[in-house]
């Protein structure tokens, strides 16, 4: 099948989705990602990360922070798109057209949470799982071993989920070798479906303000993510705002001389 083009937005750097759910098709080889403001920030210190997300075929816009860096830099408006969007979405249509998809990441326990609820709320996928050692880093025989489970189920769509930048640079190191329509590397949406971790509810993620309930709840795991890296990127968009704003004075001036 010939890869789709889906619409983007040049965005610091990457190029950003802009189209809707319902554009994807998810029996392209293709590899999808999120970027939000913390994996930005990170991806800045992290060559290996920043070129897995650049490398993707979609790469969704996960966070206020974006859709804010969209519309002061690009004076454009985007939808935000979560982990948790995509998954439900690509679950929708593999059970409408009876399809597989395999979960790769996370304890046992978790995924056998995600069979149990797969079971009850999509009962036309056939649904393949594994939990890959939790390290670090993945030897080699590690790595051929998923590789392995994944080949072995060929799934339709292989979500992948082991925390950032870790599982971005996993699946586009390995992209070429998975005999998969499309990678979607999607996190914590893993815990979330599981039910081991609560999303927010629809109220607070129509205001933008997911990110504060999930720093009430968790503010150990999120404290750095949105009280340093929040406001550091909120610094790093006035810098471009501002430069923007001087490079278009400066042609204004020349225009009239």
């Amino acid at each position: 099948m010939t890869k789709k083009k889906y619409k983007t937005l040049p965005l610091l750097e990457y190029k950003v989705f802009t189209g809707n759910l319902t554009d994807i098709d998810y029996r392209n080889k293709q590899l999808i990602n999120t970027i939000n403001q913390y994996s930005y920030c990170i991806a800045d210190n992290d060559y290996k990360f920043k070129k897995a997300l650049q490398k993707s075929d979609i790469l969704l816009p996960d966070g206020i922070g974006i859709v804010i860096a969209a519309k002061l830099l690009k004076k454009q408006t985007i939808q935000k798109i979560a982990g948790a969007d995509i998954h439900q979405y690509l679950l929708e249509q593999l059970n409408k057209d009876h399809g597989t998809c395999m979960y790769m990441g996370a304890s046992e326990i978790t995924l056998k949470k995600i069979r149990e609820r797969l079971a009850k709320e999509y009962p036309n996928i056939k649904v393949a799982t594994y939990s890959p050692p939790y390290k670090p880093e993945f030897s080699k025989e590690d790595n051929q071993a998923m590789i392995a489970a994944v080949n072995t189920h060929k799934p339709y769509v292989l979500f992948v989920g082991m925390t950032a930048p870790k599982q971005e640079k996993w699946a586009k190191e390995h992209f070429k070798e998975l005999q998969v329509g499309t990678v979607c590397a999607i996190g914590a949406v893993f815990d979330f479906y599981a039910g081991t971790v609560e999303r927010p509810s629809p109220f607070w993620i129509k205001l933008g303000l997911e990110w504060f309930i999930r720093l009430v709840k968790e503010p150990k795991r999120m404290w750095r993510r949105y009280v340093y890296y929040g406001p550091f990127f909120g610094f790093v968009l006035l810098k471009m705002g501002l430069r923007i704003r001087k490079r278009k004075k400066n042609l204004r001036k020349q225009r009239i001389k």
